[in-house]
C-alpha cells in the first residue's frame, strides 16, 4: 500500500508505520521537504530520491514529491478501543460507521474524529470502504493514530458496546436535536452511507436518535459533515470536565 502526500507521509513516519521505501523527488530544498527526510533518517527508513516523472508513474493522486510504501492497515479490535478510553480514564467516544462506501467520506471522518479525541472507530467487514491509500490520503495523516475495528456485524458490536455501558446514538431525520441533547458520558455515535442512511435494525438497536437542524433545501449532509457537527457538540459540552 502506498501513501501520498506531505502530510500523511509525515505523520505515517512520526507514528512508527513499519515503511518499506520512502520515495522522494530529487532537488526538493524547502524546510517542509527537509523535516520529512530527517525524521526519516532519524528512524533508518530508505530514502529514494527520484525525478519527478517517476514519482508520478508511481503516483494515483498528488504527491506533493513524496511517496511511501508501507505495510497493510492494521485492523484493531473491539475491545482495544474500549482499553484505549480506560488508559486514558475518560468515558469511551466513538464512532460506528453504517455502511459507508465513499474512501473520501471516510478519510474525513477519520480526520475529524482523531482531531475531536475520538477513541476509535467501527466499520462493517463487509459493504463498506476498507482503510486503503485514498482514506489515508484524505485523511492527512489521522489515520495513523486513529483506531479502526473492522467487524463482521454492526448490530453485534453495538450490542457489545451496550454491555460495556456506551450509550448509542444514531444520525438520522427524525430524531431530538443534537443540540438539546444530553452527549456527556460513554457514547457512540451510528453514521449511515451515502445512500441508504443507518439500516432500520441498526436504528432500533440505537438508544436514540439525533437530528441535525436544516433550514437549506436540500435535507441531508455529507457523512463526514453530520459526523462532525455530532462530534464537535459533544466536545462543546464536555470541554472543560
Amino acid at each position: 500500500m502506498k501513501i501520498e502526500g506531505r502530510n500523511a507521509v509525515f505523520e505515517a513516519i512520526k507514528a512508527g508505520t513499519t515503511i518499506d521505501r520512502l520515495l522522494v523527488e530529487k532537488g526538493l530544498k524547502d524546510s517542509g521537504a527537509q523535516r520529512i527526510i530527517d525524521e526519516a533518517n532519524s528512524r533508518g527508513i530508505k530514502i529514494f530520491f527520484r525525478d519527478k516523472t517517476a514519482l508520478d508513474r508511481e503516483s494515483r493522486g498528488r504527491h506533493q514529491g513524496f511517496i511511501a510504501e508501507v505495510t497493510d492497515f492494521k485492523y484493531c479490535e473491539l475491545d482495544d478501543i474500549l482499553a484505549v478510553a480506560a488508559k486514558r480514564n475518560e468515558p469511551p467516544f466513538i464512532v460506528i460507521l453504517d455502511g459507508v462506501e465513499d474512501p473520501h467520506n471516510l478519510g474525513s471522518v477519520i480526520r475529524v474524529a482523531e482531531c475531536a479525541g475520538v477513541h476509535g472507530i467501527v466499520i462493517p467487514r463487509h459493504r463498506a470502504v476498507s482503510v486503503n491509500e485514498t482514506v489515508i490520503k484524505v485523511s492527512a495523516g489521522a489515520a495513523e493514530h486513529m483506531l479502526v475495528a473492522k467487524v463482521t456485524n454492526i448490530n453485534d458490536a453495538i450490542d457489545a458496546l451496550k454491555e460495556a455501558g456506551v450509550w448509542i446514538y444514531c444520525a438520522d431525520m427524525d430524531g431530538e436535536n443534537v443540540y438539546s441533547a444530553n452527549l456527556t458520558g460513554p457514547i457512540a455515535f451510528v453514521v449511515g452511507g451515502e445512500g441508504e442512511g443507518v439500516k432500520r435494525l441498526t436504528k432500533q438497536k440505537c438508544d436514540g436518535v439525533l437530528r441535525i437542524p436544516m433550514f437549506g433545501k436540500i435535507n441531508s449532509l455529507n457523512a463526514s459533515v453530520a459526523a462532525g457537527i455530532m462530534l464537535y457538540e459533544r466536545v462543546r459540552q464536555t470541554a472543560g470536565r
